[in-house]
């Protein structure tokens, strides 16, 4: 499948293909039969021979077989690093990205979220606490392990009943024939249920139980290690870092001041994100690309709209994975700076092949068509040219 999503360099090379093997089968021909014709001192024999050196040198295979295999070496040494590309023209386009988008949850945090505070309303904490993991047994999304995590007795989730997940703002189940809800301020707002101010540093569960509010838990992330060390590389390369989180806007402005992330959106639905990333792309030159750095269900839609959709493979949801062009393995951050080498290490050896290939072959078929060049050069021109264009390719499979 890889091979089937050519990269623009591979592309050129096909039509240059396409339109120059013509070309020079047209003037190896003019070669051998104009001059004879023209000329009084040309001999048949002389430009025949000229032009079967024209044309042994115009084989463009250096070209066809190297820059291909370029792309496959550096998609090879890709994989070697635990970075796995969907094809060549995702490799290609992340040499050219000019602005990095990111998650916040699982990407640039480790996602194990701990419970550091529980604070119950009208009811004790360890009602709260077991209600509330009941009701978080049903999803696996972080926070809610780190709830059933802290309560730390056997559940029985035939306990609760009617049990909905509401993407982007919680949960709601129905807990001794009333409603339960967790989640979000804005779940608690939807269904009409009034919170006290209430200002901590973390990420907030509200949880409402019979219409009324009945207290919040406090929750943490750690940051990912090397995290910020990346977003500090990549504005150093000039590239501009974004991140996109449905987290509350207090944590969120946290996390990026502590990274150096320059452009903060908190606060987001999924189809928040899709719009954000959106107007970014509208935004954008041409030539500029713009990649989304995910791992949940809901980075999907965002993944698949971004240029280049890079997905954590190890934490990430199979959704993110199978719409992402690029998945890192083992979840480390710092791949990201790997890819990007390789990349441009990729690129600087198709310009390495395309420019001496064609730089040997047209120095060669001018003398051949003067006289000038002998068969031997004209095999060199093409075979010894094709050797060391595809042996430089190979140095693509070298990630370091």
């Amino acid at each position: 499948n890889a091979s089937s999503k050519k990269a623009n360099a591979e592309n050129f090379i096909t039509k240059f293909a396409h339109y120059y093997t013509p070309i020079v089968v047209t003037i190896a021909i003019l070669i051998a039969v104009l001059p004879p014709l023209l000329l009084a001192e040309a001999t048949f024999v002389d430009y025949v021979y000229r032009a079967c050196i024209f044309l042994v040198v115009s084989c463009p295979c250096a070209l066809v077989i190297s820059v291909p295999l370029s792309f496959f070496g550096g998609i090879g040494g890709a994989s070697k690093q635990g970075i796995l590309l969907k094809g060549g023209n995702y490799l290609e386009a992340l040499a050219h990205v000019s602005t990095i988008v990111f998650d916040k949850t699982g990407t640039l945090t480790e996602g194990q979220f701990e419970v550091q505070k529980i604070c119950a309303n009208n009811i004790s904490e360890a009602e709260l606490l077991e209600m509330t993991a009941l009701l978080e047994s049903f999803s696996h999304h972080p926070i809610a392990r780190s709830i059933v995590t802290a309560y730390g007795k056997d559940i029985d989730q035939n306990k609760i009943i009617d049990m909905k997940e509401i993407a982007g703002y919680g949960l709601a189940g129905n807990y001794q024939g009333k409603e339960l809800l967790a989640g979000n301020q804005k779940l608690m707002c939807q269904h009409h249920i009034e919170l006290p101010e209430i200002n901590e540093i973390g990420t907030l569960v509200y949880v409402g139980y019979d219409h009324q509010y009945v207290g919040y838990f406090v929750i943490r992330d750690r940051l990912k290690e090397g995290s910020k060390e990346t977003i500090q590389a990549l504005q150093k390369q000039q590239i501009h870092t974004v991140m996109l989180t449905g987290d509350q806007k207090g944590v969120a402005q946290m996390v990026a001041d502590e990274m150096g992330i320059e452009t903060v959106y908190s606060e987001l639905l999924p189809q928040d994100k899709v719009s954000r990333l959106e107007e970014m792309m509208q935004q954008k030159q041409k030539k500029e690309v713009i990649a989304f750095v995910g791992d949940g269900m809901n980075d999907a839609p965002v993944l698949a709209r971004a240029d280049i959709g890079i997905a954590m493979g190890q934490s990430g949801s199979d959704a993110a994975i199978e719409v992402a062009d690029v998945v890192i393995m083992k979840d480390d951050i710092r791949k990201l700076l790997v890819a990007q080498k390789i990349a441009n290490k990729t690129l600087s050896i198709v310009k390495q092949n395309i420019v001496f290939a064609l730089g040997v072959k047209i120095l060669i078929m001018i003398l051949g068509a003067f006289g000038e060049a002998t068969m031997w050069e004209a095999v060199f021109a093409d075979v010894g040219v094709a050797v060391i264009a595809i042996l430089n390719a190979t140095r693509a499979l070298k990630s370091e």
